[in-house]
């Protein structure tokens, strides 16, 4: 999977912008930054899951899924390494990643 296809599916989400955050691209609902992609490097991404979200992504795919290092990796925030994802997987954890970003009034608009 490519950083570019982690893109496409993250600007697929409706209302979703694309900015930049410390000299690398994030992916936004409503001004709140729910993925972030090229952090370390390249050939990783990471997603906003909930600590549970996180917990079975990781647990299902653990050389895709890892959590972020400190107090972010416990609240749910997650390195997706782009080399090893399938795309079906990556899809599911960014619209989760929206889902638990974006204002409930959008969610209930896109159902």
């Amino acid at each position: 999977m490519t950083a570019n296809d982690f893109r496409k599916m993250a600007l697929g989400l409706p209302e979703t912008e694309e900015r930049s955050h410390m000299n690398h691209p994030d992916f936004r609902i409503a001004g709140k930054i729910f993925a972030t992609l090229a952090y370390p490097d390249k050939s990783w991404a990471m997603v906003k899951l909930t600590p549970e979200q996180q917990h079975y992504f990781s647990k299902d795919e653990p050389e895709v899924f890892l959590p972020v290092n400190g107090a972010w990796g416990r609240r749910g925030a997650t390195r997706v390494n782009l080399n090893a994802a399938r795309k079906e997987t990556v899809q599911k954890a960014i619209q989760a990643a929206w889902e638990n970003t974006a204002p409930k009034t959008l969610q209930k608009k896109k159902n």
